[in-house]
This record gives C-alpha cells, sequence and structure tokens, in this order.
C-alpha cells in the first residue's frame, strides 16, 4: 500500500464503525484527508479493532513520523547536568518517555484536531493508547485523582513510553494546594520513570494553556521539582523541559539560566 493508499483505507474503516458517516463525502486533498483521519481516530470510543486496521495504521503513522523527523537526546544541548531545554513538538522525542497532561478520564481528547497536547499525543500514538488507558481506568473504576501518574506504551511514538499525569485546574487565583498538586504531578512522573528504570523523560507544561496555570509559576514549580528530586537521586534520570510556544521557551531559558 502507498501512503495514500493507507490514508483512504483507514478514513473508509472508520466511518464504516458509524452509521451516521457511511454517506459521507472523503475529501480530496490530502491535507483535508489527513484531518479527517485524526477527527475520526479523536471522537472515536475505546473499542475493538480489527489486526488489519492496526497494522495499516501503524504502517501509515510510522511513515508520517520519519517526515517529522525523529529527536534524540544527543540533538538537545543541556543547560544544566540532568536538565535539557528543548522547543518543539514533543511527538518526535526518542526518549525513554514523554508526559502526557492527560484529564481525569485518561482516555485521551476526543475534540476533533483540538490543539492540546493530550491530543497530539494520542493522535500520533495511534487508537491503541486509548484502549490500553481505557483498560487501565476500567480496572481502578474511579477517575484518575490529580497529581498522580499512569504509565503506558508509547505505540507508534518514537520513545517508549508514556507518563500520563493530571494538573490542577486553575479557576481563579493560584492557591498553596494547586502549587502542591502541580509539584506532585513531577514528582510522580520521575518516581513512576524510576520504577521502570528509565534514564530520561520529556515534560510538556504540565496544566498551563487548557488547565489555566500561571506559565511562569508553572515553570518555577516544575524546575524546583525537578532539581530536588535529582539532588535526592543523582545520576538517575535525565530530565527534558519540552515546550512548544516561544512564550514558554523564554520563561524556562530565563530560570535556567
Amino acid at each position: 500500500m502507498t501512503q495514500e493508499e493507507r490514508l483512504l483505507y483507514l478514513i473508509s474503516y472508520l466511518i464504516s464503525e458509524k452509521n451516521e458517516l457511511t454517506s459521507f463525502h472523503i475529501p480530496a486533498e490530502e491535507n483535508a484527508r489527513k484531518q479527517l483521519l485524526r477527527s475520526l481516530m479523536n471522537i472515536r470510543p475505546p473499542k475493538s479493532v480489527t489486526k488489519d486496521f492496526l497494522n495499516v495504521q501503524d504502517a501509515y503513522l510510522q511513515e508520517e513520523q520519519a517526515k517529522k523527523g525523529v529527536i534524540y537526546l544527543e540533538d538537545i544541548s543541556y543547560v544544566k547536568p540532568g536538565i535539557y531545554l528543548w522547543q518543539g513538538d514533543i511527538t518526535r522525542l526518542s526518549v525513554d518517555a514523554i508526559v502526557n497532561a492527560a484529564n481525569s478520564a485518561m482516555l485521551g481528547c476526543f475534540v476533533p484536531c483540538h490543539g492540546c497536547i493530550d491530543n497530539a499525543i494520542h493522535s500520533a500514538a495511534g487508537i491503541e493508547l486509548r484502549l490500553e488507558c481505557s483498560r487501565l481506568m476500567e480496572k481502578q473504576k474511579i477517575e484518575e485523582p490529580i497529581g498522580h501518574a499512569k504509565i503506558t506504551k508509547a505505540y507508534n511514538l518514537p520513545c517508549r513510553y508514556v507518563l500520563h499525569t493530571v494538573g490542577p485546574i486553575i479557576y481563579g487565583e493560584i492557591t498553596k494546594k494547586d502549587c502542591s498538586l502541580l509539584s506532585d504531578c513531577y514528582r510522580s512522573c520521575l518516581e513512576l520513570a524510576a520504577e521502570y528504570q528509565l534514564k530520561s523523560i520529556a515534560f510538556c507544561c504540565i496544566s498551563t494553556g487548557e488547565f489555566h496555570f500561571p506559565n511562569e509559576a508553572a515553570a518555577e514549580l516544575a524546575i524546583h521539582t525537578v532539581k530536588d528530586y535529582q539532588k535526592k537521586n543523582p545520576n538517575q534520570i535525565e530530565v527534558i523541559f519540552n515546550v512548544f510556544k516561544d512564550y514558554d521557551y523564554e520563561i524556562y531559558k530565563q530560570l535556567l539560566g
């Protein structure tokens, strides 16, 4: 199959799952088709899927990943021993684990082509990530508490694992409890990574953006928590602070010196 054929196959399969979409017109333009595929993946509930679909999906996503390019730890300059700063798409990083800023349902973002990191990670990993998260949550039987962490496979991402953590949502002024919970997110991810003997972890800007934690305060807490952990556990885990926006890059660059 060519990449174009894979794209059409995946779209057709996902449309066939929904009766209300069977008469849907598939656009001819490639970028529109790619957006449609991502949207269909985003809204798909965690349910069984054929092996043929997964084989085609994996081949498609891995080729798309190769087009984006993979970034390795040695490609990134460290700013302090054990700490790196990198600006870009976290789904390109080939490290032991990347961190996903999840919501309490822990199933990924269901909003088609939403700009959040949860959506980006699930879209690049493929639908198996949502299926694994669903199995974890069915076993847990309650929503994921704020400040905890879960680990899953990474599927079609270049990293080995994804660590999922739910940060605090800010509705007004930040409180001491908000700060404590955000620190817990970073600490829980580091402890879980250590439990799995992981040596490198890339953190996104947890709780900023959709969860409205002020960016500078969030960065200060992130850096303090990571440095404190590394001081108590030397030479254990290398940390990449991954940022996407120029604003966050400047904040981290200044705070890290």
